[in-house]
């Protein structure tokens, strides 16, 4: 009966060494991958050619400065109130001034026109001497109109300037009325149509002329005396000849004042 073989005794070759299982193993190294690398680069990325994907964020840019873009705005903005408020100043006053004095425009008429001499030589050239008696009427309670000099007065046919004069300079008070005599001559060129024309309108007894009267002029509020205007006054008259030394009558009179600053 055979009994069991005990084990072989451990010889020399076969020893056993004990190992450490917490320490890391040797291929581990034992220096921060950042102190020490090899020739052939990280070994981290040895097996791989490209770094890392890495996410890129975006770059919000700052709008630009809006400052002086705004100054200007406030500019305009301060600007446009300004005139604004002038505009509403200006028109209060204008309308307080109107309530207070309650304007009437001036009325302007020719009564009377007596021809002192008008000749046509065989040259055509007229040569003309007229009184012309014009009535001015101030029909506001709070305002005077002063008259003043440059005036220029005139008397046209047909537009040719048959004679010139002026307007006397004076001082129109309140609801006042003043009838002037003006003296006008003059001489001027006309066409042999126009000769023809006005020897024909005659025998029929209607001659058309016109009065054109500019005349610088100051209004006076109450105690306060305005700028320079010029007072422009139209008259398309209508009389029966203009025969020297006899009765011209105005057949028709019709005029327009305006004022210009």
């Amino acid at each position: 009966m055979s009994h069991p073989q005990p084990p072989p005794m451990a010889t020399d070759q076969q020893k056993v060494f004990p190992v450490d299982v917490e320490a890391p193993p040797p291929s581990a190294t034992l220096v921060p991958r950042d102190m020490s690398r090899s020739d052939k680069g990280d070994p981290a990325t040895a097996n791989n050619q490209y770094p890392p994907y890495r996410r890129t964020m975006p770059v919000a840019y700052a709008p630009p400065p809006k400052k002086r873009r705004s100054c200007c705005c406030k500019c305009i903005c301060w600007t446009l109130l300004t005139v604004i408020l002038f505009i509403i100043v200006v028109a209060a006053t204008i309308g307080i001034l109107y309530l207070i004095f309650d304007p009437k425009i001036p009325k302007y008429s020719v009564d009377r026109l007596r021809v002192t001499n008008f000749t046509v030589d065989n040259s055509l050239n007229a040569d003309a001497s007229f009184d012309l008696t014009v009535t001015a009427k101030n029909p506001n309670k709070h305002i005077g109109i002063y008259y003043e000099d440059g005036s220029y007065l005139s008397v046209w046919y047909s537009d040719n300037n048959l004679c010139s004069g002026s307007f006397p300079v004076f001082y129109q008070g309140h609801q006042n009325t003043t009838v002037v005599t003006v003296m006008l001559s003059g001489q001027t060129q006309l066409r042999s149509d126009l000769v023809t024309a006005l020897q024909q309108q005659q025998q029929t007894g209607m001659v058309p002329l016109e009065f054109r009267g500019d005349v610088p002029v100051k209004v006076k509020l109450g105690g306060l005396k305005l700028w320079k205007m010029t007072a422009k006054v139209r008259c398309d008259l209508v009389v029966d000849s203009l025969n020297a030394n006899n009765q011209i009558s105005i057949k028709t009179s019709s005029c327009k004042f305006s004022l210009k600053l």
